[in-house]
């Protein structure tokens, strides 16, 4: 099995059409996998808001909850990218997501983790791993090994060059 990583931000407008890009083109490459790894654009203390941190946590949290991670994906971009919610409210990231997590327990431990900061490391090693060893600039960025696709600022990724990327990767 072939795998990437994706570097993106919930908040970035060309991240959510990088990742619908993206889903439009796996179906017709079978056999690779995709590593999500949530970073910030602007990670703290950069004065920009909203510092989408907790929405980083979130995706982990999703994962240890085993929700369906595509109905996530999209309805995280939908409310940050789109319409622009305030996600440093944990309250308002939970408001997002909690139709599809199935029961009180999964509700109450999705809360609890975002509150706690359980998974505040892992955003920062993704940080760390993005901008200092791979050296992205721009997202969304996709890294397999030695085969990079970086954004351009302003424009984001194209159909044709997340393709190209792919049969690259699947070569």
């Amino acid at each position: 099995m072939k795998k990437f990583q994706l570097f993106y931000d919930y908040e970035c407008p060309y991240c959510k059409r990088g990742y619908e890009t993206l889903m439009g083109l796996l179906p017709q490459y079978q056999g690779i996998e995709v590593e999500y790894m949530p970073i910030e654009s602007h990670p703290r203390p950069e004065d920009h808001h909203p510092h989408t941190d907790l929405s980083g946590q979130s995706y982990y949290i999703a994962l240890e909850l085993g929700l369906d991670m595509t109905k996530f994906h999209a309805l995280m971009y939908q409310a940050i990218a789109a319409e622009r919610r305030n996600v440093e409210n944990p309250e308002i990231l939970f408001s997002i997501v909690k139709d599809i997590i199935n029961d009180n327990n999964g509700q109450k431990i999705f809360m609890d983790h975002l509150k706690s900061g359980k998974y505040a490391q892992k955003i920062t090693e993704n940080n760390d791993l993005a901008y200092e060893k791979e050296e992205v600039w721009y997202v969304p960025a996709f890294r397999a090994g030695s085969l990079k696709l970086d954004a351009k600022g302003g424009a984001g990724v194209t159909k044709e060059e997340v393709g190209d990327f792919l049969k690259k990767l699947k070569a």
